[in-house]
């Protein structure tokens, strides 16, 4: 695999990899229920290294990136189940924000 991957590239890897190693997709809403499980362990994991909760020896070896990715993967097939483009949703999403937010971050007074 090439070191770079577009968003859309990732769309076809994950779809050809559950066509073929995973068999089919889980069902749209047991997607969606991993994903909130994937959320918590990320959740889990930064209250451990960033905020005051102690490492339990469960939660040792864990990897930032790999619960991040876990994350993307079932977004992904979630994306990919429901013919949502993430390359077309993130330049709508960007565009959104860059008219909605074009001042509002700048104009906020708790980030100064």
């Amino acid at each position: 695999m090439k070191n770079e991957i577009t968003i859309s590239e990732a769309q076809e890897l994950v779809d050809r990899w559950i066509k073929t190693v995973g068999v089919r997709y889980f069902n749209e809403l047991t997607n969606m229920t991993i994903l909130m499980e994937e959320v918590g362990e990320l959740a889990r994991l930064m209250a451990r290294t960033y905020g005051e909760q102690s490492f339990k020896e469960s939660d040792k070896g864990k990897d930032l990136g790999d619960e991040m990715a876990d994350i993307l993967w079932v977004l992904i097939c979630l994306a990919n189940q429901t013919g949502v483009d993430l390359t077309e949703a993130l330049r709508n999403n960007m565009d959104k924000k860059n008219i909605r937010d074009a001042t509002r971050h700048k104009d906020n007074e708790k980030l100064k």
